[in-house]
């Protein structure tokens, strides 16, 4: 008898009057029976054993893990995830980009988004609407689909690693605009890698004497349109919700984009349609992913994961569209990589703190 059975019998009895009455079985034939329904008892059932031998499932061990991860190894999945999506949506839009017109591809997408976002809004269209800053919510719509033009149409024209190693010099731009427009301070090393960042641009851009490429410059103008975008942002955030952003992003790029798409509109056939529906939902699940990424671990750890997109952009661009980069895209997108890296960095560091006045 175990040693809690056994506890639990001595406290029976002590509950009792103190008297214990002992009653011996009436032959052999009864005690064996005795025996055997206690030792039945004692004994755990079949699906007992098998719970405890059981391993934990992998979705199970799947789940400690996430549990257990750090805040920044979270978030860093959450950013991984959120490249991949994207690298199926850009080489979505670059595929059916030569058929179907831009405008129309933006606005199907942004009313897909739409409707996803209202689907899964758990109060209603109008707290999503609610703003206390409207200007600034047109403004930042109207920067979206401005930047999205620009830099998809670049996407669609020339090689998708000169495009994307392009983009990166976002950063770069918003450190200029948190100069003028948040005013910030930003000390001589951050504008000298600001500098050598931008001709690292340069340098991807070839200028010859025939003059740069219309459209990379369409890639530069997109990275400095995005800049504005995240100054918008950072502006916003103090007093507006992620989905009233998404929800007036949306309403004011369906109202932009009809009308151009309703003149250009060509009528997608069905593998078209199944591309743009794909590349909407992807872009849909891409921001919500990366935004969730931003949410639960820091920029400074997250945003280095962001030069993964080259790797996978040249891949998509080999592989589908048989795109070799070439040497000068190497070369710029190292050097603008080290200096958009060394500006992260530096806007990591928290700065020291006055001392306090008597």
């Amino acid at each position: 008898m175990s040693e809690e059975r056994q506890t639990g019998r001595e406290d029976r009895l002590a509950q009792g009057d103190g008297s214990v009455e002992i009653e011996a079985p009436a032959s052999i034939t009864d005690t064996v029976a005795a025996g055997v329904a206690a030792a039945t008892a004692d004994a755990p059932a079949p699906d007992a054993v098998v719970a405890v031998e059981a391993r934990p499932s992998g979705r199970a061990r799947l789940t400690h893990w996430w549990g257990a991860a750090s805040p920044n190894l979270r978030g860093s999945a959450y950013m991984m995830a959120a490249l991949l999506v994207y690298a199926v949506m850009v080489g979505a839009i670059k595929h059916v980009g030569g058929v179907i017109p831009l405008v129309q591809i933006l606005l199907i997408r942004q009313i897909v988004m739409s409707l996803v976002l209202l689907g899964v809004s758990r109060g209603g269209l109008r707290p999503m609407l609610r703003t206390r800053r409207p200007g600034l919510q047109i403004v930042r719509s109207t920067l979206t689909l401005t930047a999205m033009l620009c830099g998809f149409t670049a996407v669609i024209q020339i090689p998708l690693a000169q495009a994307t190693a392009i983009g990166f010099s976002q950063v770069l731009f918003v450190t200029i605009a948190a100069v003028i427009v948040l005013k910030e301070v930003v000390d001589a090393r951050r504008w000298i890698a600001t500098v050598i960042g931008f001709l690292g641009v340069l340098v991807m851009l070839k200028p010859s004497g025939d003059g740069l490429d219309a459209f990379a410059l369409l890639a530069v103008a997109g990275a400095l349109l995005n800049a504005g975008i995240t100054v918008s942002v950072r502006m916003l955030a103090a007093t507006e919700r992620t989905d009233t952003i998404l929800i007036w992003q949306g309403m004011v790029m369906i109202a932009a984009l009809a009308i151009p798409s309703w003149l250009w509109w060509v009528p997608p056939d069905a593998t078209q349609w199944f591309w743009l529906i794909v590349l909407s939902l992807f872009g849909t699940a891409g921001q919500w992913l990366i935004t969730r990424a931003y949410q639960v671990g820091e920029a400074a750890a997250l945003a280095p994961l962001d030069f993964s997109r080259l790797l996978l952009a040249s891949f998509t661009g080999f592989v589908f569209f048989a795109e070799i980069p070439e040497l000068s895209t190497w070369i710029g997108a190292g050097i603008v990589v080290g200096a958009t890296l060394y500006t992260i960095r530096k806007n990591a560091r928290t700065l020291p703190r006055e001392p306090a006045t008597p």
